[in-house]
């Protein structure tokens, strides 16, 4: 059993550092893994039959169709609509841009269900506008790249979905709903940070919107907010599934951007369907590979090894808990997503129920604590396309980011350590017991 562990990890390591992309790490870490402990027909039988099981799954069709939603909503003038809006919310405050760049983050990058369109569309309009209010280019980018991972958190998100697949049982509904606080608490964290940057450089206030300034721009912005309303209304009601509830936001989307707004062509909508075939295609290779490795350590006992060595390394939950957060920061820097929680939900989902915390509760947590992993080097995303958009390098922007990431983990640890956050809305309408 030693001998497939190591296989397994020297492999995908090895891999890994020659810059080989993530699915085919895990696919050929898996398979020498299992060729080490079994004939070669059976090992490449079984690894062709749990790829294929583990994409066949009705609640895996939501993904594409939310990934299509967000490519029209990306490409339909959200962006500068909630911009607008939410400068009439805080943009008179001193630092008001900052406050802007945050909300605007979170409210496209829950609408788009991607961190990364969200720090693009949104930073391409906030960084330079922030940089002519003299704020720091570095912070600009640090701040944008933070925020826009609040929007994971916020339904419609395809990360949830993936974790209610691993998890094998948990409702994506109620995931939905209990990501709403969560998203919220780090948006505020993070605020404050803009808060105290304001203060200690004296920033000045936006001026004040008229009303009638004010209605144009929340009429503007209605319709794409209401995408958020549409699609949780229709589950929390019973209306429709989650699943379902992506076919709804793609038609809405479909509506919004080439009706409405009238900002997609009819001619665009073929290259947007290809590039949404092809993300779906990355996210399902993904998911595939991730899955048959997860069941090579179910099989190999680890997920009972790993909780039985926590649990012997302390009987305290705070302890155990801040561990596992501490692993997960860690492989968050170095691995994308939706593979970690494929991987390493199975592995400390257990632990976490020993302790008496919620599939919900951990599926929350876990989310939001890879969120941060998109915003920290060397493999963050979010981070790259930031400082592409800042024309700025990682390493200038490190500073800044320090107190971000400081926000952000105070964030994790009052959703770890608090169940209220991730629980209250699910309980409250009934979606989770």
């Amino acid at each position: 059993m030693i001998m497939v562990e190591l296989a397994l990890v020297l492999t995908f390591v090895v891999l890994l550092t020659l810059g080989v992309p993530v699915a085919f790490c895990i696919g050929l870490a898996t398979m020498l893994a299992m060729l080490v402990s079994i004939d070669p027909g059976p090992a490449l039988t079984t690894i062709a039959q749990r790829m294929a099981g583990g994409i066949n799954s009705f609640a895996l069709l939501a993904i594409p169709l939310f990934i299509l939603s967000g490519l029209l909503m990306g490409q339909g003038g959200i962006a500068r609509r909630l911009i607008d809006f939410a400068k009439c919310l805080v943009g008179m405050v001193p630092g008001g841009l900052a406050f802007v760049n945050v909300i605007s983050c979170t409210l496209f990058g829950a609408i788009s269900g991607s961190a990364v369109a969200a720090t693009s569309a949104v930073g391409g309009f906030m960084v330079p506008a922030m940089n002519e209010e003299k704020y720091e280019r570095e912070f600009s980018a640090a701040l944008t790249a933070t925020s826009a991972t609040t929007g994971l958190l916020i339904p419609p998100s395809n990360i949830l979905i993936v974790y209610a697949v691993a998890s094998g049982g948990v409702s994506i509904a109620a995931l939905f709903v209990g990501g709403y606080l969560p998203g919220v608490l780090v948006a505020l964290c993070l605020m404050g940070v803009c808060a105290i940057y304001a203060k200690r450089r004296n920033m000045p206030a936006g001026g004040v919107v008229s009303g009638r300034e004010f209605l144009g721009h929340t009429l503007a912005a209605a319709p794409s907010l209401f995408l958020i309303v549409l699609v949780i209304g229709g589950i929390i009601g019973g209306i429709f599934t989650a699943t379902e509830a992506g076919a709804i936001a793609v038609l809405y989307a479909l509506g919004l951007s080439v009706l409405i707004y009238r900002e997609v062509a009819v001619r665009e909508l073929p290259g947007i369907l290809l590039k949404a075939t092809e993300t779906t295609a990355i996210v399902m290779l993904l998911v595939g590979t991730s899955m048959a490795m997860s069941w090579l350590l179910a099989f190999q006992n680890v997920p009972v090894l790993v909780a039985e060595t926590l649990l012997a390394f302390s009987d305290n939950p705070l302890m155990i808990l801040l561990m596992i957060n501490l692993v997960l920061l860690l492989v968050g820097s170095f691995m994308d997503m939706t593979p970690a929680v494929l991987i390493f939900t199975p592995i400390f989902l257990p632990v976490a129920v020993q302790l008496d915390m919620s599939p919900l509760h951990f599926g929350i947590m876990m989310v939001l604590n890879l969120s941060i992993g998109l915003c920290t080097p060397p493999v963050g995303s979010v981070l790259f396309v930031s400082c592409a958009i800042a024309r700025t390098s990682i390493a200038k922007i490190i500073r800044p980011l320090m107190p971000m990431y400081a926000a952000m983990f105070v964030a994790l640890l009052l959703v770890t350590y608090v169940p209220f956050f991730s629980e209250a809305l699910p309980r409250f309408f009934g979606l989770y017991e």
